[in-house]
């Protein structure tokens, strides 16, 4: 079987290495990724400072190339690359497929928008003097991404990174390396000059740590847990280094009694149980006003029956694997801390077997939850959602506001009265209304608020308050 290094300073080494599972059928060996060490990582740090000076100065047209090649690389197999995704995390061929385009998207919009930096000319309050206001490059960047989005949120980190003239080292989930190392491949082909971009595999543990000890990062974004996020700030303000965190979520869908009843069901099941749950932006508490509760209940355990659990390459798969053994028992001690706490199991909450092994675990909907149970203030990060009662519009509102969290909330509604004030009120970052709180496109600004999001925003033009500085430069006539 090939192994797949890392590509450090321009050349691809490793010697230890890790086997890829396929959480579908553990017999199944996705690939051999090599394993950084700590050294390895310091290498590559240094081969991203000494990289800087010259990429950082590099002509736009270059970048466009680059990135614009590698956007139409990645499309170009966007079936191979989204069969990859799916085998090795466990999202649904055509889910693994369109997450694929969308990193192509990413990558083709970033490409764009290295012909469109600009800055202002403004005049001083002296006389005879012009003042000019650029944005430069932040330096060499630290990448650490998640296992749920295996390709698109490294895709929307290197590419803006690389776009605005940073040098990169990129660390991926240990769980989901092979979509990073196909991205990194693709764009070393590209044509990137040796050390602008690192792959350093492993683990968080060994390489993320070399990463945060290190002064020579001038910035870190990162995408994780909470208890994750808060050890990269603290080690990043020790060092004086800018950081972007985007760490969990306890997104709330609220339900009105004058919801489009089908609209509803299909927005609270898509938000809480597609992708297998493991989304940061997955509605986990959903929220119902009692004129509608018994009736959206009953609909929406009927929607849950239908929902096929199996293999992510079958057709006909609507809920692939949970990723990976320790996070299938940590969904399952979950469903049993809801039953302890007092809320009723209405559907779901037991492991299933399939043709092949697997973590496959049936979508889980607790009813008569609160909203001081744990199942309804800890991120579960799995099938699993509970439903609460609530009387009236402003209780539903306060409900969903009462968490520690804020990065995405819906409501489904045909009221304009209510959706324009939840829009306005809603303690989120993104507000959906009658659509999942999943799914953000890929050139709108992404993050939240509280303990979801720190710093500046992805994606988008947004994503240059975090990869640039900002220069202010006096001119005299």
């Amino acid at each position: 079987m090939t192994i797949h290094h890392n590509l450090i300073a321009g050349e691809w080494v490793g010697s230890s290495t890790s086997e890829n599972i396929n959480p579908s059928d553990t017999k199944d060996v996705v690939g051999l990724y090599a394993q950084a060490s700590a050294e390895d990582a310091k290498t590559a740090i240094a081969a991203a400072k000494a990289a800087f000076p010259a990429w950082s100065r590099s002509g736009i047209l270059e970048r466009h190339a680059i990135l614009k090649k590698t956007a139409d690389e990645i499309l170009a197999r966007k079936e191979e690359l989204g069969r990859l995704l799916s085998r090795e995390e466990g999202k649904t061929l055509p889910e693994g497929i369109g997450e694929t385009i969308r990193a192509a998207q990413i990558f083709d919009f970033f490409a764009g928008e290295t012909l469109r930096l600009a800055g202002e000319v403004l005049p001083s309050a002296r006389p005879n003097i012009g003042v000019e206001i650029t944005r430069e490059p932040l330096g060499p960047i630290g990448i650490i991404t998640p296992w749920n989005f295996p390709i698109a949120i490294p895709a929307w980190k290197i590419a803006p990174a690389l776009a605005y003239g940073n040098t990169v080292v990129f660390k991926p989930a240990d769980l989901v390396p092979g979509c990073s190392w196909a991205i990194v491949d693709i764009l070393h082909r590209a044509g990137l000059p040796k050390g602008v971009l690192n792959l350093v595999m492993g683990r968080g543990s060994v390489v993320g740590q070399a990463m945060l000890d290190s002064p020579d990062l001038a910035g870190i974004t990162f995408t994780g847990s909470t208890g994750t996020g808060k050890r990269v700030a603290l080690a990043s303000i020790e060092h004086n280094r800018k950081f972007q965190l985007e760490m969990g979520g306890k997104n709330p869908m609220v339900v009105l009694d004058d919801a489009d009843l089908s609209v509803a069901v299909e927005a609270a099941a898509n938000s809480g149980f597609f992708s297998t749950g493991q989304r940061c932006t997955a509605s986990s508490r959903i929220i119902v006003t009692e004129g509608i509760h018994d009736k959206f209940v009953a609909a929406l355990t009927e929607r849950l029956g239908k929902l096929n659990v199996d293999h992510a390459l079958k057709d006909g798969t609507h809920i692939g694997p949970v990723v990976d053994e320790k996070q299938l028992k940590q969904d399952c001690d979950y469903i049993e801390i809801g039953k302890k706490e007092g809320a009723k199991l209405a559907f779901g909450g037991e492991c299933v077997e399939r043709e092949t092994p697997g973590f496959y675990l049936q979508p889980t909907l607790f009813t008569e939850a609160t909203n001081q149970m744990r199942i309804s203030r800890e991120e579960i990060f799995g099938p699993v959602a509970a439903v609460i009662r609530v009387k009236d519009y402003e209780e539903a509102l306060a409900v969903a506001n009462d968490t520690p969290f804020g990065l995405s909330a819906g409501i489904a509604t045909t009221s304009l009265k209510h959706a324009t004030h939840f829009k306005r009120n809603s303690e989120a970052g993104m507000v959906m209304v009658n659509l999942p709180t999943a799914g953000v496109d890929f050139h709108v600004p992404f993050g939240g608020r509280k303990a979801s999001s720190f710093g500046p925003r992805e994606q988008g033009k947004y994503a240059a308050e975090f990869f640039t500085v900002v220069k202010t430069a006096y001119t005299l006539a």
